[in-house]
């Protein structure tokens, strides 16, 4: 792992299962049926991702199985219609493949994945050559660190050296990844800062400030306010 920031190339799978542009289509079917994936990288003979296959690729065939295949001329053909008569691998891969890099953060792959409404990535190197897969299971499993890494790493990264008042001022608390954070600060502006930074850690699920400022001077009474001026006031010579 790399302190708090965690990369693709920390959870990704790095034995991939990966399809040749020439895979038939029952080839295809059988290889998703028996490893249970979803979609499969398609590679060239040098290891490039040059697309992916998923399951609504393959689906087309029978999406469009009653359709009428004759349009008249100025008709549009409805999307993927030409993935229906598809055989092979090349032919019904989505090209270009969305991909992601090793070094890339699990919140970039995750945005990656939201944007382009997939549900796992190609992992390649800078040159487009694979080197592992990632899914949306593999995002998640950083929200299995135990506790105590998630406290230990919140004491040592964000709290030792960042903070004036220091480590041993702030109650850090963890319980099924949600950090409390406890103690007095000398300033309270600097609550929200640290809060910001607890939540970058991995594997934080929520954090909670009870974080209170330092503790005020008793308002005197009156008289005594007047009898402590009065003390303090330089007093004439004789």
């Amino acid at each position: 792992m790399h302190g708090s920031v965690y990369t693709v190339s920390d959870v990704m799978t790095r034995t991939v299962v990966a399809l040749a542009a020439s895979a038939a289509f029952k080839e295809i079917v059988r290889t998703m049926e028996g490893r249970r994936i979803s979609a499969l990288p398609v590679i060239d003979t040098g290891n490039h991702v040059i697309g992916v296959v998923s399951e609504a690729d393959l689906l087309r065939k029978e999406e469009f199985r009653d359709s009428a295949r004759e349009r008249g001329p100025r008709a549009r053909p409805p999307a993927g219609l030409d993935k229906a008569g598809a055989v092979t691998a090349a032919d019904l891969m989505t090209s270009p493949a969305v991909t992601v890099q090793p070094g890339a953060t699990l919140g970039q792959a995750a945005r990656v994945m939201a944007r382009c409404k997939v549900k796992r990535l190609p992992v390649v190197d800078d040159d487009g050559v694979l080197r592992g897969i990632v899914s949306r299971a593999d995002l998640l499993r950083v929200f299995l660190r135990p506790d105590t890494a998630i406290a230990d790493e919140v004491r040592r990264e964000v709290l030792a050296g960042r903070l004036p008042d220091g480590i041993d001022a702030i109650g850090v608390d963890v319980e099924e990844g949600v950090v409390t954070l406890t103690g007095r600060v000398r300033d309270t502006s600097v609550v929200p800062l640290a809060v910001r930074l607890v939540r970058s850690v991995e594997g934080v699920v929520d954090v909670r400030s009870e974080l209170i400022g330092p503790p005020h001077r008793p308002a005197l009474e009156p008289d005594l306010v007047q009898e402590d001026a009065r003390r303090s006031a330089p007093q004439p010579r004789t």
